[in-house]
Parts: C-alpha cells; structure tokens; sequence
C-alpha cells in the first residue's frame, strides 16, 4: 500500500476538518441545528485541535517507513482513531434518518480505517 498517500490525504482531511472546527465552531453548531453555548463551542475547538494535532503528525510521518512494527504507534493510533469514528458515525447514521452526509462521513472513515489497520498488521511496502 501507498503509505506516503495514505498519510498525505488523511493529514490533509484532518487538517481541513480541524481548522473548521477550530475557527468556525458557532458556524458548525447552526449547521447541526445546536444551540452555540460556550461548552460547545469550547468542545468543537478542542477536538480541532486533536485534528490539527493528528493531520501534523499524519503529515510530518509521511516519508516514513510505516507498516509492520515500524511506526506501529502511528498506524494503531490512526486506525483506532477511524475505526472508532466509523463505529460511532454508522450508529447514528443508522438512528438518525435525513442525514446522508453521516453515511458519507461513515464510508470515508471507514476506508481510512481499512487502510491504516491494514497498514499496521502487515509488512511495510519499502516503495512508498
């Protein structure tokens, strides 16, 4: 598997999503129909900041060696990042009916998912 590709265009969803929940988190609020309080508001921006966090790493680790037990650390945090994610957005988009963009998100966590447990349980592809 491509891991240099992987990293790259998970940094960079992360990214987008963290600099969303970061600077527009009254904005995202509206959207999902929430009342913008302070506790809210302050919940979105910390997990921005856990995107960010995890699209820097993703980003940074790009051209390393991943697969295997190298930077197992990386790939298990990542794959348990997505595939709790995937389990939580197939939960409420399975409770929760005119809401398609859940089962979008689901299907890319999803995927993201796949890919780094794959990459974390078998042997790193020297190519990337």
């Amino acid at each position: 598997m491509n891991t240099k590709l992987l990293m790259a265009s998970s940094a960079i969803a992360m990214g987008l999503v963290g600099l969303a929940l970061s600077f527009a988190p009254e904005d995202i609020l509206r959207a999902l129909s929430l009342a913008p309080d302070v506790m809210s508001k302050v919940a979105l921006q910390l997990m921005g900041a856990l995107y960010l966090g995890f699209a820097m790493l993703n980003w940074m680790a790009k051209g390393a060696l991943i697969g295997g037990i190298f930077a197992k650390p990386i790939s298990m945090g990542n794959g348990m990042h997505f595939f709790i994610g995937a389990m939580a957005l197939i939960k409420a988009a399975s409770h929760t009916t005119g809401m398609p963009l859940l089962w979008v998100a689901f299907a890319i966590y999803g995927l993201y998912a796949f890919c780094f447990l794959y990459v974390a349980f078998s042997a790193p592809n020297k190519v990337n």
